[in-house]
C-alpha cells in the first residue's frame, strides 16, 4: 500500500509540474485546469502516506515534495478567494447612471433547452448578452430576443464555435474577426453605455486544449486581443468562454499585455465548467475590463442543461478614479514571448 501511495503521489507531482514547461501540447496544458482537484488529491495521498511511512530520508523527501506541490496549487488558487485584496474595487454609491450589465453563457450546441436559456436571459435582464456555441437551430430558437435587443451580431456555426451578441445599448459598430483560425470567429463592438460614453467590447471563444488541438492558436488569439485592447483609445471589456483558467500563465500574460483587470480576484473562483460534474469544475468563462470600470455585481447563474453555468456581471463606469486600480506593465521578456508566440502561430497558419 505504501508503494502504491508513493506511485500515486509522484504521478500527481508530475502532473503538477508539467504546465511549467512552455509547451503548446494539449496533454501538458490541460493540467493547468484542475489545480484544486490536484491539491485535494495530493492532500489525501499525503495523509495516508504519512500514516504508513517510517519517516526515513526517502519518506521525508516525498512528503516534502507533496507539501510543496500542495502549496504551489494553493498559491495559484488563493488569488480567487477573499484572503487577498480585490483587483476590481466596488462601485461608488450614487453612480447608478453609469451602471450596465452583461450576461455570458455557453449554451452548449447540442443542448436543446432553449426555453431554459431564455428564462435565464429574462431573469438576468442584462443590457448585453453573449451566447457561445449557437448553431442555426439556436439562432431560430432565440429569435424572440430580437425584440428586446435591437443591436445584434449573429454568427451561428455547427462546429461549436458559433457566437451571438445581443445588445439593447446602442452599438456604433459591430465587426466579425477571424484572428487566428478561419473557423473561429470573434466580435469587436463599440457600445454606448448609459452615461453616454463609448466602450470597446471584445467577445472571444478560442479552441480548448484537446487531442485534436494544442493551445498555440488559443494563446495567440488571446494575446492578439490583448494587444488590440492595449492599442485601443476606448475603455475595453473582453468576455467569453476563453477555454483557459484564470490562473494559467497565458491568462495572466493576457492581463499584463492588455492591462485589464479580473473582477474575480479577491472574490471567488466563480467556476463555470463543468456544470454537470460538481467535483470537476474550474473558471473558463471570463470577463476582463479596463481600470475605468468598478464592480457592482458578479454572479454565477443557474444551469439550463449546458455544461457551462452563465455569468452575470454589472459594472459602473468611473474613469476619474481609474488610477486606484491598475496593473503593472508587462516585462520586456513577457512582451518578447508574446510576440514570438503570435508570430509563430500566424506563420504556421499562413504556411499550412
Amino acid at each position: 500500500m505504501k508503494q502504491l501511495l508513493a506511485g500515486i503521489g509522484f504521478t500527481i507531482v508530475g502532473l503538477t509540474l508539467l504546465p511549467l514547461f512552455r509547451s503548446e501540447r494539449w496533454w501538458i496544458r490541460i493540467w493547468d485546469f484542475p489545480r484544486l482537484q490536484l491539491a485535494i488529491g495530493l492532500g489525501a495521498v499525503l495523509l495516508c502516506y504519512a500514516a504508513l511511512c517510517t519517516y526515513s530520508a526517502p519518506d521525508w523527501f516525498l512528503c516534502g515534495v507533496m507539501c510543496g506541490c500542495i502549496v504551489y496549487h494553493i498559491v495559484h488558487i488563493a488569488a480567487y478567494t477573499p484572503v487577498v485584496r480585490v483587483q476590481t474595487l466596488a462601485a461608488t454609491r450614487g453612480m447608478e447612471h453609469t451602471h450596465f450589465s452583461m450576461l455570458i453563457s455557453n449554451v452548449k450546441m447540442d443542448n436543446r433547452n432553449a426555453a431554459g436559456f431564455l428564462d435565464v436571459v429574462r431573469q438576468a435582464n442584462a443590457d448585453i448578452v453573449l451566447a457561445n456555441e449557437p448553431d442555426s437551430w439556436w439562432e431560430g430558437q432565440l429569435h424572440e430576443l430580437d425584440e428586446y435587443y435591437p443591436y445584434q451580431k449573429k454568427i451561428p456555426q455547427d462546429n461549436t464555435y458559433g457566437m451571438i451578441l445581443y445588445s439593447r445599448l446602442v452599438c456604433h459598430q459591430i465587426q466579425e474577426y477571424h484572428l487566428v483560425d478561419a473557423d473561429i470567429p470573434s466580435i469587436r463592438a463599440l457600445v454606448e453605455i448609459p452615461s453616454g460614453d463609448v466602450v470597446e467590447l471584445f467577445a472571444v471563444h478560442p479552441r480548448p486544449p484537446l487531442p485534436s488541438s494544442d493551445t498555440g492558436e488559443r494563446d495567440a488569439e488571446l494575446l492578439i486581443v490583448g494587444r488590440m485592447v492595449r492599442a485601443s483609445k476606448e475603455p475595453s471589456i473582453v468576455l467569453g468562454d476563453m477555454n483557459d483558467v484564470a490562473w494559467s500563465y497565458t491568462t495572466r500574460l493576457f492581463q499584463k499585455i492588455s492591462g485589464l483587470l479580473d473582477p474575480r480576484v479577491g472574490r471567488g473562483l466563480f467556476n463555470t465548467f463543468n456544470a454537470l460534474f460538481p467535483f470537476m469544475r474550474w473558471p473558463l468563462d471570463h470577463i476582463f475590463h479596463s481600470p475605468s470600470f468598478r464592480l457592482v455585481e458578479l454572479r454565477r447563474l443557474g444551469n439550463f442543461g449546458s455544461d457551462h453555468f452563465s455569468i452575470l456581471v454589472q459594472f459602473s463606469y468611473e474613469p476619474e478614479i481609474r488610477e486606484q486600480q491598475t496593473l503593472p506593465p508587462p516585462l520586456y521578456a513577457e512582451k518578447r514571448y508574446a510576440s514570438h508566440l503570435i508570430r509563430h502561430v500566424l506563420n504556421r497558419r499562413d504556411n499550412s
